[in-house]
């Protein structure tokens, strides 16, 4: 698996970091994850093939990006029967609201680790 695009200290040096690379650094996914999201955000209810299209992009690569925003939960997937037989996926992204939530609740979770390190941290005696 790839870094993502942006790490935490680009993220920390940035003085107006955009809301993508925030997301990009906390979910720890890659820009092109970030910015499916937040096309599916403008296109609910999109299969991967129609997603590929508004994307310009392969579907395979959407299929990826679909998959890992579904791992970090912020995306929904619904079944659709078609009329003929079968089926086909559509995706929605979860709203907005909700995501910065879980954002938020990252950041916190993260920064609290990091806290309890700098915290317990005891120098060894020389």
């Amino acid at each position: 698996m790839s870094e993502p695009d942006h790490d935490m200290r680009s993220l920390m040096e940035a003085a107006d970091p955009s809301f993508d690379a925030v997301m990009t650094c906390v979910f720890g996914i890659q820009q092109h994850e970030t910015r499916t999201y937040l096309t599916l955000l403008d296109h609910p209810g999109t299969t991967a093939e129609e997603l590929a299209d508004v994307l310009d992009r392969d579907r395979s690569n959407v299929n990826r990006s679909l998959t890992a925003l579904l791992d970090k939960g912020l995306v929904k997937r619904d079944r659709r029967l078609l009329d003929p037989g079968g089926y086909v996926y559509q995706y929605t992204a979860v709203p907005l609201p909700d995501a910065k939530a879980m954002l938020h609740d990252a950041l916190d979770a993260w920064t609290e680790t990091v806290h309890g390190v700098i915290d317990e941290f005891e120098a060894e005696s020389e």
